[in-house]
């Protein structure tokens, strides 16, 4: 049973998939070969678009609950109830977020984003989060007195969410595919 390094000393062996001896490397069993290679296959007909969509939509629901938190509510003195521009981070229209504030009503971020649609444009998903209230770029960015004198400085509360998220989304989508394609090879 002598051969050289890379000749397998029985075929039928190998084709049956059963253990086969190898000149000076020892036994080798390919149904371990066959059973990873089913799991690749099963891999590839799984559903990587939907896993990807659920990805971004974690992502932009945590970006969401983020940005919420951050967005300031107005405080008047003359009745009206303030916090139009916290609610239209979830609302469809500016009149939905003032509307909610006195009729109740509204949505959680998991909610809101889990009714967007996410886009695909080549490699890319993609979910537009849109603030319907006019005044929203104003107070994220900052805006003119009304003398046109001085300066209110914006808040940034989109802006500083987005770096938080785009700080944490690399190990947040490693857990997630980890644990995907653990449940794909272990199952």
């Amino acid at each position: 049973w002598k051969a050289c390094d890379l000749f397998i000393t029985s075929r039928d062996s190998f084709r049956k998939g059963r253990q086969c001896l190898m000149g000076r490397w020892g036994k080798v069993d390919f149904s371990q070969f066959k059973d990873f290679q089913k799991k690749l296959q099963k891999l590839e007909k799984g559903n990587c678009n939907e896993f990807c969509e659920q990805c971004a939509k974690e992502l932009a629901a945590r970006l969401l609950r983020k940005v919420i938190k951050r967005t300031p509510v107005g405080d008047y003195n003359d009745g009206r109830i303030g916090g139009a521009l916290r609610r239209g981070w979830t609302a469809r229209s500016s009149r939905e977020a003032e509307l909610s504030a006195t009729f109740g009503g509204g949505t959680g971020a998991n909610t809101y984003v889990n009714d967007l649609p996410v886009t695909r444009n080549g490699d890319i998903y993609q979910i537009e989060i849109i603030n319907p209230v006019s005044y929203a770029p104003y107070v994220e960015f900052g805006h003119r007195t009304r003398n046109h004198k001085g300066w209110v400085r914006g808040r940034f509360m989109l802006t500083i969410s987005e770096k938080e998220i785009e700080s944490i989304a690399p190990a947040l989508l490693e857990k997630r595919l980890n644990a995907y394609l653990m449940e794909v090879f272990n199952a």
